[in-house]
């Protein structure tokens, strides 16, 4: 076998000390994306991955790491070219998501995974909205930065389902009631996606409205983060109290974010925070292979790398993280093909939403990809041993930071149920907004009734159609 390493990986002018390229899979990304990478690769090195441990310690916004990445112009990726961005796919969204939390700071890269989803949202209708169109050129040289407002404290993770909110119709625009329960970068970003229910909402929690607001009229505990991991991307409550804003704000139409959610803004997230979490696992990986291949132990003259226990573990763990990211780029390269390398002109079309119909492909990635992570961060630290356990090595942290993708909404439990319901049941029994009665178990549990009980009840139902 022909299998010599090929390291073309640069660090710091001399070859990366993790694994090479020959472990990463190029063959999905063209040249001008290598050279993002490449480029984005030094950054991490000189940059990135420096402040990560600031942020950690001392529970600090990247923003400095934000300010970084806009010198790229990857505040822009899927920007197109005619406002100023970078015109790229969800190829290379993934690919970038990656390779920030790989060898920079997973933090920056989940703040950054709100902004791309966020930015998404508005690319899907900024094609009638002057107001966006001027926002757009604006993203990256401003180093404006935006994020998701979409989950409810009365609902968890199911933050589809915003009880917590309204918007009302006024003469000038629109007036927003929201409380959300976390919000990434709450407090720091620029600009925030926020979804409520409509103005002419009836009790149909699907009857949903998005809408942009700004920092100056949000408020949120900025700063009151204190996680076990993820402790740069100050993830928090936050509050809009009726604030009116203008017509232009409005994403799109009212009564449409139930479908254009899962043709933008949700898409991106699931698609580039399970790379997120791939890019967590193979830092780790990189980690593990630097220590093991230089610690030596003295009384039988092995290194560690030379146990068959530290080979097995590291070899599995290869194998299942490569599973996944193939995975990502598989459906990255799908969601591209659809959209034609993610042409937001498309999108001028009216009733479009193609991407939707991947949205199950999407549940799967990220319970695939969040449970990988959460499983090899043990693997991992059991293969650096007590070295490991230091934060010095760098393990510690990335392991903090990998389990926030297993109860990162939607949770792994909600996914996984949302997969069996689909394939055993069909769409029909998802019912995500509780609008459909379960005559199974409604007559299962009528059978088990007496005259009485049943008389007791049919007074009841009468009583409670009378009042509706």
């Amino acid at each position: 076998m022909n299998l010599h390493k090929t390291n073309s990986k640069i660090w710091d002018n001399n070859p990366f000390w993790g694994l090479g390229f020959e472990f990463d899979p190029q063959w999905h990304l063209t040249d001008e994306q290598k050279n993002i990478q490449k480029k984005l690769i030094e950054l991490c090195q000189t940059t990135l991955r420096t402040n990560a441990i600031e942020s950690d310690k001392n529970l600090i916004f990247p923003r400095k790491n934000f300010e970084a990445l806009a010198s790229l112009g990857l505040l822009g990726l899927i920007i197109p070219k005619e406002f100023g961005g970078l015109g790229e796919s969800h190829v290379c969204a993934a690919m970038v998501v990656e390779t920030i939390a790989r060898y920079g700071c997973a933090s920056t890269a989940m703040c950054y995974v709100m902004h791309i989803s966020a930015l998404s949202a508005i690319l899907l209708r900024h094609h009638e909205n002057p107001f966006f169109k001027s926002l757009l050129p604006k993203i990256n040289n401003e180093v404006l930065i935006g994020t998701i407002a979409y989950s409810d404290p009365q609902t968890g993770s199911h933050a589809w389902f915003p009880l917590s909110s309204k918007s009302e119709e006024t003469e000038k625009g629109w007036k927003v009631f929201k409380k959300a329960s976390w919000v990434t970068s709450g407090g720091f970003a620029d600009w925030y996606l926020v979804q409520t229910t409509s103005p002419n909402f009836n009790g149909d929690y699907s009857n949903l409205s998005c809408y942009l607001l700004f920092k100056d009229e949000i408020k949120t505990g900025a700063s009151t983060w204190d996680g076990m991991g993820m402790r740069g991307n100050q993830s928090g409550p936050l509050e809009i109290d009726g604030v009116e804003i203008p017509k232009d704000r409005l994403i799109g139409k009212t009564g449409e974010a139930n479908k254009t959610n899962n043709e933008s803004p949700d898409i991106f997230f699931l698609m580039c925070s399970s790379a997120c979490w791939n890019g967590v696992a193979m830092g780790m990986i990189d980690i593990a292979v630097n220590h093991t291949t230089k610690k030596r132990h003295d009384d039988v003259g092995l290194r560690i790398a030379d146990y068959p226990t530290i080979q097995d573990y590291v070899g599995e763990s290869i194998a299942d993280t490569n599973t996944c990211r193939a995975f990502n780029f598989q459906i990255a390269e799908a969601l591209d093909k659809l959209t034609n390398n993610c042409d937001w002109e498309i999108y001028k079309q009216e009733n479009h939403y193609p991407k939707s119909e991947k949205m199950s492909w999407l549940w799967q990635l990220k319970l695939s990809c969040s449970k990988n992570v959460t499983y090899l961060s043990d693997k991992m630290l059991h293969t650096c041993g007590g070295t490991g356990y230091k934060p010095a090595l760098g393990i510690e942290r990335y392991l903090r930071d990998a389990k926030a993708g297993w109860v990162m909404a939607p949770t792994n439990e909600v996914l996984k149920q949302l997969i069996g319901k689909l394939a055993l049941l069909g769409p029909d029994s998802l019912d995500a907004w509780n609008n459909k009665v379960n005559e199974r178990v409604l007559n299962n549990e009528i059978k088990k009734m007496d005259k009485v009980k049943l008389r007791e009840l049919g007074e009841s139902l009468i009583k409670k159609s009378e009042e509706k």
